[in-house]
C-alpha cells in the first residue's frame, strides 16, 4: 500500500562513485509488505490478496521480487495478513507451476522436469490482519539480523537501480534510505500564458508538479526498527516523520520508470505494458 508521502530528496549520488561503491550482487534481505486489503482494487481483492494481481500471468509480487534478484538479492521476508493462504500455496506449488512433470502413479511419485527455479528462499510470515505497514515490519525484526535490508511494498514495480540506492545508503551513512519519484499526471495539462485564451502547449501526460513522493524501495538499518512502536504502527507516519526530523531519512531521486497498482486502471496498463514487450521494471 502505497501512501502520499511527500518526500523532498538529497542529490543522487555521482555515477563515478556509485559505480566504485557497487556491492556486485552481494546478497542482501528484502522484506515486502503483502498483508493489506487492497480496497481500491476491489474487484480483484474480494478473491485473491493485492499482491497476487496478476501482470503478465505472474503476481506483482513475483515481478518486485524478480526486480530484486536481478540484482543479488536471493533472501526473502513476505509479510503476509489478508487472504495470505493464497499467497503460500502459490510458493509451495512453485515448482508445479513452473516445470513440466512425470507422474508415477503405481509407485505415487512425481518427477519434476525442465524445471528453470529461482534461487530464492522465501519466508511467509504471518504478521496478523489488522497490523499496520510499521506493525508488519517490527513483526519481521527477528528475521533481519544486524545488516541493512531491503523494504517495500508488494504493489508497485519500476526499473529501479538497487545498486546505485546500495551504493547510496553506504555513501550517506545514515538509518533508511528511501527512493522519491514523480508519478505521472493522471489528466492530461494544458499551458496558457497569463491573460491570454491560445493554449501555448499541451503535455498528455505530465510528471508531477515537482513533488516528489516514496516510490516505496527502501534501504534500511535494522535500528529503524526501534522507531516503531507496534502492530498499530504506520511506517510512512511516526516512524518516517522521526527520522526525518533526526535527519536520519535520506531520498535518491529515481527518474526512471514507477508505477503503482492501486486501480483496475493501473492493472491494466501494466498488462498492456508487459504484452507489448515493453516493460520497462523487466530488468532481469
Amino acid at each position: 500500500m502505497f501512501v502520499a508521502t511527500t518526500i523532498v530528496p538529497v542529490p543522487a549520488l555521482d555515477t563515478t562513485t556509485t559505480a566504485a561503491l557497487k556491492t556486485n550482487g552481494v546478497a542482501m534481505k528484502a522484506v515486502i509488505l503483502a498483508g493489506g486489503l487492497g480496497s481500491r482494487l476491489s474487484e480483484e481483492t474480494s478473491i485473491i490478496p493485492k499482491p497476487m494481481v496478476e501482470i503478465g500471468g505472474e503476481p506483482i509480487l513475483w515481478h518486485i521480487m524478480k526486480i530484486f534478484a536481478s540484482h543479488g538479492v536471493s533472501d526473502f521476508i513476505i509479510c503476509c495478513g489478508y487472504k495470505s493462504l493464497i499467497i503460500k500455496k502459490f510458493f509451495q506449488d512453485y515448482r508445479l507451476r513452473h516445470s513440466s512433470i512425470t507422474v508415477d502413479l503405481s509407485a505415487s511419485e512425481t518427477r519434476y522436469d525442465h524445471y528453470a527455479g529461482e534461487n530464492w528462499n522465501v519466508t511467509l510470515l504471518d504478521t496478523g490482519l489488522e497490523t499496520l505497514t510499521g506493525g508488519r515490519l517490527k513483526r519481521a525484526a527477528h528475521l533481519l539480523g544486524d545488516e541493512p535490508f531491503f523494504f517495500t511494498y508488494g504493489d508497485g514495480v519500476g526499473d529501479i537501480d538497487l545498486d546505485a540506492l546500495r551504493a547510496f545508503h553506504t555513501e550517506h551513512g545514515k538509518l533508511a534510505s528511501v527512493t522519491a519519484v514523480q508519478p505521472t499526471g493522471r489528466f492530461g495539462a494544458m499551458y496558457l500564458e497569463d491573460g491570454s485564451i491560445a493554449v501555448t502547449s499541451f503535455n498528455e501526460k505530465p510528471k508531477g508538479d515537482g513533488t516528489w513522493i516514496n516510490g516505496g524501495y527502501f534501504l534500511l538499518d535494522p535500528k529503524v526498527i526501534d522507531y516503531i512502536a507496534g502492530d498499530g504502527t504506520v511506517w510512512e507516519h511516526e516512524p518516517m516523520a522521526r527520522l526525518a526530523d533526526e535527519g536520519q531519512l535520506m531520498a535518491s531521486r529515481h527518474l526512471g520508470f514507477w508505477h503503482p497498482m492501486d486501480t483496475l486502471r493501473d492493472k491494466t496498463v501494466l498488462n498492456q505494458l508487459w504484452s507489448e514487450g515493453a516493460a520497462p521494471w523487466k530488468t532481469w
